[in-house]
């Protein structure tokens, strides 16, 4: 990638005000999570040692058939997180957002990094793994990690079995996120970046297609073509660490002395 994409990059970054960061399991890859489209980027398309796929073990309907086979796998899930931490594009994007206050963070994954980096103004649309709730009495609790659950935790309320604030599949997006992503859509980004994404879910490609309404430029960092890539005006073929750490140092910026994964 020539240093003059990453000026062109840095350029658009100083006229907006505006910029929201899409961001995938890809991002999170340099921190040592294998990419994935489904949830906690740790699988790719197998099946259980049970014989099912990933996908069935790690729903919503098998949760309530069968919560100590979902648990199985929740908690082989949260280990990878975390076994790992947030890295310097996850840090880059949290101190773009202090340069550009108006900016948001849409995030596909539930690994915490992008908080744990800094970012507040952040839309986590499949949750965090972080909390636990019960879906009977509503109850909820954080956790800092899940070394101490053994098996299928039980709420202290009602005794009902507990989950992990996070989107299995099959089930629906939480509704507060899916609010405060429509608001912000509503008033429209000067700026999009689509990081680590295959851009697959509706719900991510959508900004990148409503760009064009918000006469807005897009950016695709990813190190292959996905959904959305014929539509962006610059598709860096790279990894999200090298691609920020070059957009940050045509800024002119200061590397932060931070930057080591957490």
């Amino acid at each position: 990638m020539t240093p003059q994409i990453f000026s062109e990059i840095a350029t658009l970054i100083h006229d907006a005000e505006r910029i929201l960061f899409i961001t995938g399991a890809g991002i999170s890859a340099d921190s040592g999570l294998p990419t994935y489209r489904g949830i906690g980027g740790l699988y790719d398309d197998v099946h259980t040692e049970e014989g099912i796929p990933i996908e069935v073990a790690l729903s919503g309907d098998m949760l309530r058939q069968q919560p100590e086979l979902t648990w199985k796998y929740l908690l082989q899930v949260e280990r990878a997180c975390r076994g790992a931490g947030y890295n310097l594009a996850h840090r880059l994007i949290a101190l773009l957002e202090q340069i550009k206050p108006q900016s948001w963070v849409l995030t596909q994954n539930i690994d915490g990094f992008h908080r744990a980096a800094g970012s507040r103004q952040l839309i986590e649309i499949h949750g965090k793994v972080g909390e636990l709730l019960c879906a009977k009495c509503h109850f909820e609790m954080a956790v800092p990690d899940y070394r101490h659950i053994e098996s299928v935790p039980i709420c202290p309320r009602c005794h009902n079995v507990m989950r992990p604030n996070v989107v299995l599949f099959g089930e629906m997006l939480p509704e507060q996120a899916v609010a405060e992503l429509h608001r912000e859509m509503v008033r429209g980004f000067d700026l999009v970046f689509s990081i680590g994404t295959s851009s697959v879910f509706p719900y991510i490609a959508q900004p990148v297609f409503e760009a064009r309404q918000w006469n807005a430029k897009v950016v695709e960092i990813n190190p292959g073509f996905t959904e959305v890539s014929g539509f962006v005006h610059y598709q860096l073929p790279m990894r999200a660490l090298d691609a920020m750490q070059g957009i940050w140092q045509a800024l002119g910026y200061p590397l932060p002395q931070d930057d080591a994964s957490r």
